[in-house]
């Protein structure tokens, strides 16, 4: 008789302790819009690397990072290959886009992709309101900085007009803003001249494959440097305490939690 009993209320016992336990967070979608700086690259262009290909192992498995970002894309050129319409028709409610452009918006010498000024606030205002009437999270990014130093061996800014007008539309419409241009100015700074070029695509003849005659490409990152740039991104979700996103950074597992074990010889860890 009792066995029927405790048989009959285990299944309500299991329901009780499900509806404490909670539903577990809803997967939200985080887009990256944007140029080369930040973009997927195909093997063949190895090791250049954009900030958003490290982006996701910095969140937990309820964060879905959604790279859209193309080579050579500025604001408009973005808009007008139907490249953000999709975006905002797939948005949905807490999802987030960051928005970083600048760096072809700001080529004069190439009209297929110049913007002004202008109209480039205008574009950033558009992205902002569209996400928004979707009921997702606008987060604009000031252009990252290029590695370009004076002859004292200080940082110069690269993108001054462009981050002012991203600056400028963040206060007006009250956006969440991540100055990533200052922000590396003063990562590249505390490199130096010399030792910031591990940042970026800085190759010899004969480093790699790739690039069998070298390059020396002082816009785009080494894996290293997308790394950094990626964590400087993180630091501001965190610091900025940004809704749904702040509380979703990934947790290091037990294992790489624990500090390497020395060996008395040396500094490194020992053999798993």
């Amino acid at each position: 008789m009792q066995t029927r009993w405790l048989k009959r209320l285990w299944p309500l016992a299991v329901l009780l302790l499900l509806s404490f336990a909670g539903a577990p967070p809803k997967k939200i979608k985080l887009y990256l819009i944007g140029d080369s700086t930040i973009a997927q690259k195909i093997k063949q262009t190895f090791p250049e690397t954009g900030w958003g290909m490290p982006l996701p192992t910095y969140f937990d498995s309820t964060v879905v990072v959604d790279n859209r970002a193309q080579n050579g894309r500025s604001t408009r050129t973005f808009m007008a290959e139907n490249r953000w319409q999709p975006i905002v028709d797939a948005l949905q409610e807490g999802d987030y886009v960051f928005i970083q452009f600048g760096h072809n918006d700001e080529a004069q010498d190439k009209p297929d992709r110049y913007v002004a000024p202008a109209d480039y606030r205008q574009n950033l205002r558009k992205f902002v309101t569209e996400t928004r009437r979707k009921k997702g999270y606008p987060v604009l990014i000031t252009p990252v900085t290029r590695r370009k130093f004076d002859k004292e061996g200080k940082i110069m800014e690269t993108h001054v007009a462009y981050s002012a007008a991203t600056l400028d539309v963040a206060r007006e419409l009250k956006v969440p803003l991540i100055d990533l241009d200052k922000m590396s100015r003063e990562l590249l700074q505390k490199y130096g001249a010399e030792q910031s070029k591990q940042l970026f695509l800085q190759l010899e003849p004969g480093d790699h494959p790739n690039y069998p005659y070298g390059r020396q490409d002082n816009t785009h990152f080494s894996e290293v440097g997308a790394r950094k740039m990626a964590q400087l991104v993180v630091s501001q979700v965190i610091a900025q305490k940004l809704p749904l996103l702040s509380e979703r950074i990934a947790k290091p597992t037990a294992k790489n939690a624990i500090p390497p074990a020395k060996t008395g010889k040396d500094d490194q860890p020992t053999a798993p």
